[in-house]
């Protein structure tokens, strides 16, 4: 239980034993029913000035003097403290973190992202231009709240735990991505993860030359070096700079925007088990097929021919318009049709 609805819990706890004594001691003090004492309680307490149900004795009256200074001042700060605490903003914030653990509990086929710095904010855009499940793993509290505030979901943690990949959710996830600020946080990320989930695809940042090794050692089945990658880009830019032309051209024309994506294909496709001319895939997707790679190999075909078969488990990487492939993402989903 969060440690605000622990201290309201108490409050309330010790207005209601406040009333409770009131309420007995007047019963005791002049005699009366138990529904006129606690009708003195309330008033006492909340100072309106009714009239008293009875004329008080002097001990009553000594008793209501020390209700009126021992209790108004607690009532007050009570009430003040819940009303700040509900309308104040902090009553939504524990139950958005609450919906979102919710959230998190329900997750399935997710991705996790270890590090929302600038390289993990551009694997977010990335998650968020593929539509899929993601959740992010931040050290600090301030990226996470900013994130929250976003409508990103994020956990507030150390990646390297065990308790904050499970919490997570690790064992329901698809990938892992890290991209913690060292290699060594990097390395112990993944040998963490990998002994978590031996199936689990993880992708790490590597920020030394020579992490690559130690990251595969770890169980990384890729790694990446956006120094690396930035600079040959760089390079190619100033020194093919019609390649880097054409790639920008690939991707974007006008106002449209083009992508790239990994298609597997499940048993029972309607593009399984014919060529890809018989199937006619790129008529029905609008797709165009750059590379293949079989189930049974470990290797990528380029440019593949139209006598291509495609069987089950096979990989298509295909380049498309947006639309297009949120559409094939649905159509492989569809059974054959005999």
């Amino acid at each position: 239980m969060h440690w605000q609805f622990k201290r309201i819990l108490i409050l309330v706890s010790s207005l209601v034993l406040l009333l409770l004594t009131g309420t007995i001691g007047y019963m005791l003090l002049e005699g009366i029913p138990v529904l006129d004492a606690f009708y003195m309680t309330v008033i006492t307490l909340s100072t309106v000035g009714y009239k008293e149900v009875v004329e008080l004795s002097n001990a009553s009256k000594l008793f209501t003097i020390l209700m009126i200074f021992g209790g108004i001042s607690f009532v007050a700060y009570t009430l003040t403290y819940v009303a700040a605490f509900v309308f104040g903003g902090e009553f939504t914030e524990i139950m958005r973190r609450r919906s979102m653990e919710h959230d998190i509990d329900n997750l399935r086929d997710h991705y996790i992202l270890c590090g929302a710095g600038y390289t993990g904010m551009s694997v977010i855009k990335r998650f968020q231009k593929s539509k899929v499940s993601y959740i992010a793993i931040e050290k600090s509290e301030e990226r996470v709240n900013a994130l929250l505030e976003e409508g990103i979901m994020a956990l507030h943690g150390d990646a390297t735990q065990e308790e904050v990949l499970e919490k997570a959710g690790i064992h329901h996830s698809k990938g892992l991505v890290s991209c913690l600020s060292t290699d060594a946080d990097n390395v112990f990320t993944v040998l963490t993860a990998r002994g978590m989930k031996p199936d689990l695809h993880i992708v790490s940042r590597a920020i030394n030359p020579n992490a690559h090794k130690k990251l595969f050692h770890a169980g990384a089945n890729n790694t990446l070096s956006p120094n690396e990658l930035g600079g040959d880009r760089m390079a190619t830019m100033l020194l093919r700079p019609a390649v880097m032309s054409f790639l920008e051209i690939t991707t974007h024309m006008g106002d449209i925007i083009f992508d790239i994506e990994e298609v597997e294909i499940p048993d029972g496709c309607m593009f399984a088990w014919q060529t890809l001319r018989e199937s006619g895939f790129r008529r029905k997707t609008g797709l165009n097929v750059l590379a293949t790679k079989k189930h049974t190999e470990d290797f990528v075909r380029p440019n593949p021919d139209p006598s291509f078969l495609v069987e089950p488990g096979d990989k298509l990487l295909v380049l498309g318009q947006l639309e297009q492939i949120d559409n094939i993402k649905k159509l492989i989903k569809q059974p054959r049709s005999y």
